[in-house]
C-alpha cells in the first residue's frame, strides 16, 4: 500500500503566523522544525498500520521546507517545484490514499489561520463551475482525478470542516482552534503529534479494510476556473493567456477539458 503526502505548512500545529512559513525570516526555522514532525506522526501512522510505501511532497512555497535530516527515514521525500508538470508530481493510480498534512482553510474563511486559497499575494479567491474551493479541494480534486482517494487532512478546525463537508467521512486531526488570520489556540507539538499519528492509523486501516466513507470528489470535466485577484494588474497578466476571459477588472476564467488538467495533469 502506497501513501502520498502533501505537506503544507499554515496548517501545522503551533504555527500562527506567516513569519514561521516564509524563507528568510528568522521564526522559519521554528516552522520548518513544527513541519517535520507533524509529518512524522502522519508517517509513523501510516506505516503502523501497513503501508508499504510513503512518499512525502514538501509542497509549501517554492518547497525544501522540510528538514531532510529529520525526517523519518521509512519515507521517501520528494521536494522541488518544477515550473512545469502535475502539480501532485509522482502521483498515480499506483498510490492508495493521500493524507493532506498542515492545510488551511480557503480563502475568506472566517477566523481561520493563515486563510487563503494557492496565493495569497495575488489570488482572491477561486470557483470551479461557478462553486468556491480551497486547496483541499483542489488537491483531493486533482489526486481524485488519479482514482485516488484523500483518506486524511491536518490542520485547525476551519480546515478539518471544509474537508469533512467535501469529502465525507474523511479522518481530519485537528491541531489547533483558528480565533483569526494570525491568532490560535494550538495543542502543543506533542499532543498534536499523537492525533495525527492515531487519524493517519486509523485512515490507512479503514483504507485496508475497503475504504468505505472517503468519498472522492467529482469536478466533470470540461470545467471553468474563475480566479479572482486581488489586484487588477494581476488579472491583467491572467488575461493575456489566449483562452483566457476577462469577467470583470479582478476575475478571469478560463476552460479546460478536464480539471486536472489547470494544474499540468496527471503524473505520467
Amino acid at each position: 500500500m502506497r501513501i502520498y503526502i502533501m505537506a503544507d505548512m499554515e496548517g501545522i500545529s503551533g504555527i500562527a503566523c506567516r513569519e514561521q512559513t516564509d524563507r528568510g525570516h528568522f521564526r522559519y526555522a521554528e516552522g520548518r522544525r513544527l513541519l517535520t514532525g507533524d509529518v512524522n506522526a502522519a508517517v509513523k501512522g501510516a506505516m503502523d498500520a501497513g503501508a508499504d510505501e510513503v512518499l512525502v511532497a514538501d509542497a509549501h512555497g517554492a518547497s525544501f521546507n522540510l528538514l531532510p535530516e529529520a525526517l523519518d527515514p521509512r519515507a521517501r521525500l520528494l521536494v522541488g517545484t518544477p515550473q512545469k508538470g502535475p502539480r501532485l508530481s509522482c502521483l498515480d493510480a499506483s498510490v492508495s490514499g493521500m493524507f493532506l498534512i498542515g492545510y488551511h482553510a480557503m480563502a475568506g474563511t472566517l477566523r481561520a489561520v493563515l486563510e487563503h486559497t494557492m496565493s495569497s499575494k495575488t489570488w482572491h479567491s477561486v470557483r470551479v463551475n461557478g462553486k468556491p474551493i480551497g486547496e483541499v479541494g483542489i488537491d483531493a480534486g486533482m489526486a481524485a482525478a488519479a482514482g485516488v482517494p484523500t483518506i486524511l487532512v491536518t490542520g485547525d478546525d476551519k480546515v478539518c470542516a471544509e474537508a469533512r463537508a467535501l469529502l465525507g467521512d474523511v479522518e481530519t486531526a485537528c491541531v489547533k482552534q483558528g480565533l483569526g488570520r494570525h491568532h490560535a489556540m494550538c495543542l502543543s507539538p506533542q499532543e498534536a503529534a499523537v492525533r495525527i499519528e492515531k487519524a493517519a492509523k486509523r485512515a490507512v486501516e479503514r483504507l485496508a479494510a475497503g475504504g468505505t466513507g472517503f468519498r472522492l470528489p467529482a469536478h466533470e470535466g470540461p470545467v471553468t476556473i474563475s480566479i479572482t485577484y486581488k489586484h487588477t494588474e494581476d488579472a491583467d497578466n491572467a488575461a493575456s493567456s489566449v483562452h483566457a476571459r476577462r469577467v470583470d477588472g479582478y476575475t478571469v476564467e478560463e476552460d479546460y477539458r478536464t480539471f486536472a488538467d489547470w494544474y499540468g495533469g496527471l503524473a505520467k
